[in-house]
């Protein structure tokens, strides 16, 4: 699957990615913000990770979407967006997201989340997506609320990141259809 913007291409990554991706997600700036991501960030860790995207892309019903971001006058991945927790009685659907430090502040992960929420929201008719970030991380917190995200409150259960062993508070951030087109307006 692959979904495309002006700029992006967004799309399951190959075993080829693997170096890529190692190259973008190595940066502890980066691991710090993500729950379950190790520091260092190994090869291993990669070809974990495009196996375990393939293995999920099978399932029936789906439960999660990955997709890898390429500028589409590059080769190389520079992150990722997903939908996570589909079909979990237990759970709201999730965005999670992060891109390589050398392409913050250039719109790029606004981009890709808006092109996702689209998908979620036209194409899997998902009426809410819940984005959760660290309560620290205030650009990611920004992201989710410029996406059209209405902060619904602290999860005060603490999640521990897998790359610093540190534990963090979750804001709870919450979009629907209705404020996501709000939210392109803007």
């Amino acid at each position: 699957m692959k979904l495309t913007t002006p700029r992006l291409i967004l799309r399951q990554p190959t075993m080829k990615d693997a170096k890529s991706i190692v190259r973008n997600i190595n940066n502890i700036n980066i691991s710090k913000w993500l729950l379950v991501v190790p520091f260092p960030y190994t090869m291993k860790d990669a070809k974990w990770f495009v196996n375990h995207v393939a293995e999920k892309s099978k399932e029936r019903p789906r439960k999660d979407y990955f997709f890898n971001i390429q500028l589409k006058d590059q080769e190389d991945l520079i992150g990722c967006v997903g939908l996570h927790h589909l079909n979990d009685k237990e759970r709201n659907p999730s965005l999670g997201y992060w891109l390589g430090e050398d392409y913050h502040r250039q719109g790029i992960m606004r981009e890709a989340a808006n092109r996702v929420l689209d998908y979620g929201f036209n194409d899997l008719h998902l009426r809410k997506i819940e984005i959760p970030v660290f309560a620290t991380n205030i650009p990611s917190a920004t992201l989710a609320q410029r996406l059209g995200g209405r902060y619904m409150g602290m999860n005060h259960k603490l999640q521990t990141c897998r790359a610093t062993g540190k534990k963090h508070k979750e804001k709870k951030f919450i979009v629907t259809p209705a404020s996501w087109r709000r939210s392109l307006r803007r």
